[in-house]
């Protein structure tokens, strides 16, 4: 793991709809940090935040990535998947609390078939994937591009935000006065 990338937008409930304010889009660290370096700041900015994770393929692949490799380096977070009560914590599949796993959510928990995030972006007329792809990461890594990787991942937070506000316009958790405030 060289980069852990994510979008950070403060979030208000008001008469019932969600209200978000885009903060900031980079990744967490230095280019030079260890793999260890990474995970641990992640699981400990998570853990004092405590922020909704929104991904796209998040639960099948990036969380059991981050939890696989924060075990092999002996990093703890018991409080990922304990709340106050079953349902209330990152594991719990069926409420966007804590976790909303889009590419999860938008197949009806795999009722239906799911997209791929370039797809889905593209679909609704945002930038999707340019430059590399997942699949040219390590070749992009071996030549030292830890900066492209970064921006790459960046990227795709970018496209997983964008995605997200456009499931909650639909979905009815903020609505249209909101969701176009977002573009001013």
């Amino acid at each position: 793991m060289v980069a852990i990338s994510f979008v950070e937008a403060d979030l208000e409930r008001k008469d019932g709809l969600e209200l978000h304010k885009l903060h900031e889009i980079r990744s967490g660290g230095e280019a030079s940090f260890t793999e260890a370096q990474l995970l641990e700041g992640f699981f400990q900015y998570v853990e004092k935040k405590k922020p909704r994770l929104v991904t796209f393929n998040g639960r099948s692949f990036d969380l059991p990535v981050l939890n696989y490799r924060g075990m092999l380096h002996g990093i703890s977070a018991p409080w990922l998947n304990r709340g106050e009560s079953r349902f209330e914590n990152y594991g719990y599949r069926y409420s966007s609390d804590w976790h909303c796993d889009l590419m999860d959510v938008m197949a009806d928990f795999g009722a239906s078939t799911s997209a791929k995030l370039d797809e889905v972006s593209k679909l609704f007329g945002f930038p999707g994937k340019f430059g590399i792809d997942g699949s040219q990461v390590a070749e992009t890594y071996a030549a030292g591009g830890i900066e492209d990787i970064r921006n790459y991942c960046e990227t795709d937070a970018l496209n997983t935000y964008l995605v997200y506000l456009r499931y909650a316009l639909f979905s009815g958790d903020i609505d249209r006065e909101g969701y176009y405030r977002l573009y001013r």
